[in-house]
């Protein structure tokens, strides 16, 4: 948190007041300063939130308050009569501050023992193995204290540099083991490099992909145990990345799992929120033991300081947790809320697929009447002609046959019957009607399949509407 900071508030007379409060480190206390409303302009209110919190200096109108407190993590950093709109931040800020204040006293100690150590490296002319050692666990008792985060990372990341110069000048002095190094890691590179270009030329061969896959990941894990120098391992990471985007874009395609459909996109938010929340679960659980292990450093801390600076990163600690527990609650219950939403998705797409399978199975069944119902028109068109056969001449089946004429369907030619062939069948028999059931008993023991043949007159006639789309023909 800033050392700064700007919240709008109330006083004992319930008169709206804009309070800045700053933390003075190295004096251990905190300054407090009080601005009645009618003084604060926009100008002046946007300064103060862009310029000032961010440590830049501004000239304070001359009607404001200040009031110096010390720091105190029992005590409230605001003064009995004063009130802000957002205490929680006031609560936070006076936990992080006293951590502040501990960490830099800590910071210091380790800052005088560096500097001691850098005026002995500095009058070195042949390197030393023994400063070496005591640079050495110089360092390693900060990156304890930089793994407890018991240090602000400013501090750290100082600490860390000027532990960089003297391992630098070392190393400057130890130049022929440096370039022994850079040897190695050039030849490491090369024979990288030359893994890398015979696997990419499978590739371009077209060989077997999960098999190139596989040697890949096996070239990964022998990447991170292999040693490089810092542009070497940058180098040789980017060829490696380069080559495994390839192996998935042939085996994938480009668009593989590119699916923009409301499920998709849905079941990725909600697997992306499941990720989250086990991120969150584990960070939680990450504070928490850190938290159980400053209690028990507590207990065996060497000197009082030390347990004061322990104490106040648990407080740290607590006040963290609290946040993400709040966290963890919302993603929660916004999971509870997506899997209502995947429940529904899921019932609307299987109502979906079943009105597509209906649809599909009606279809199917109107497309088989279909085939049924042209079938019949065509044994009934064979048994007409038959019929006439019997019935008339040779000059009057000519003419009957004319009268009927064919169509072509897609798949065969199927004769089409007209809806006035009763009439002229009617008219055409008429003078023959006095024979005509003995020209049927004789047709039908001529030809037994014709046996059920109804007499013309009685003969349903049916008509076969053509329409543009097949799977929906209609027989009247």
């Amino acid at each position: 948190m800033k050392p700064r900071l700007v919240l709008w508030g109330n006083n004992a007379q319930n008169e709206r007041v804009l309070v800045a409060l700053e933390l003075k480190a190295t004096e251990n206390n905190i300054c407090v300063y009080i601005f009645p409303e009618e003084v604060v302009i926009e100008v002046f209110y946007q300064q103060m939130m862009e310029e000032w919190r961010d440590g830049k200096p501004l000239d304070f109108p001359e009607n404001h308050l200040i009031i110096e407190r010390e720091l105190s993590v029992t005590e409230s950093l605001l003064p009995d009569d004063y009130q802000v709109e957002r205490p929680d931040v006031v609560h936070r800020a006076q936990t992080e501050w006293h951590f502040t204040v501990l960490s830099g006293k800590v910071y210091e100690t380790y800052q005088q023992e560096l500097s001691e150590l850098t005026e002995q490296i500095s009058h070195l002319q042949a390197y030393d193995g023994s400063f070496w050692d005591q640079l050495r666990e110089l360092w390693d008792k900060i990156q304890v204290q930089v793994r407890d985060r018991t240090l602000l990372k400013s501090h750290s990341d100082q600490l860390r540099n000027r532990c960089n110069e003297l391992f630098a000048r070392m190393k400057s002095l130890r130049s022929e083991l440096d370039a022994t190094f850079d040897r190695n890691s050039k030849d490491n590179f090369d024979k990288f490099i030359a893994s890398i270009e015979a696997i990419e030329k499978k590739i371009t061969d077209g060989l077997r992909l999960a098999a190139i896959f596989d040697e890949l990941k096996e070239l990964q894990r022998n990447f991170r145990s292999t040693k490089f120098s810092r542009e070497h391992r940058t180098q040789a990471w980017e060829r490696l990345d380069a080559a495994f985007k390839l192996v998935k874009e042939k085996r994938y395609g480009p668009e593989a799992g590119d699916d923009k459909s409301p499920s998709d996109r849905l079941q990725r938010r909600y697997e992306g929120l499941l990720t989250a929340i086990e991120k969150m679960e584990r960070s939680i659980k990450r504070d928490q033991e850190e938290l159980d292990f400053q209690n028990r450093r507590i207990e065996r801390s060497e000197g009082q300081l030390e347990a004061q600076l322990r104490q106040a990163k648990t407080k740290m600690i607590e006040e963290r947790i609290r946040s993400k527990e709040e966290k963890l609650r919302e993603m929660t219950s916004t999971r509870t809320d997506l899997e209502q939403r995947v429940a529904q998705q899921h019932k609307k797409e299987e109502e979906r697929k079943k009105i597509v399978e209906a649809k599909r199975l009606a279809q199917e069944k109107i497309a088989q009447e279909i085939k049924e119902r042209e079938e019949a028109l065509k044994e009934d068109a064979e048994k007409l002609a038959k019929a006439a056969e019997s019935l008339f001449p040779d000059e009057k089946r000519d003419t009957i046959k004319t009268e009927i004429p064919r169509t072509e369907t897609p798949d065969e030619q199927t004769p089409e019957v007209p809806e006035n062939i009763v009439e002229k069948l009617e008219d055409l028999a008429e003078p023959v009607v006095d024979t005509a059931e003995d020209a049927i008993e004789q047709a039908t023991a001529q030809h037994p399949d014709d046996a059920a043949t109804p007499e013309p007159k009685n003969e349903p006639t049916f008509i076969e509407e053509d329409t543009t789309d097949s799977d929906d023909k209609t027989l009247v």
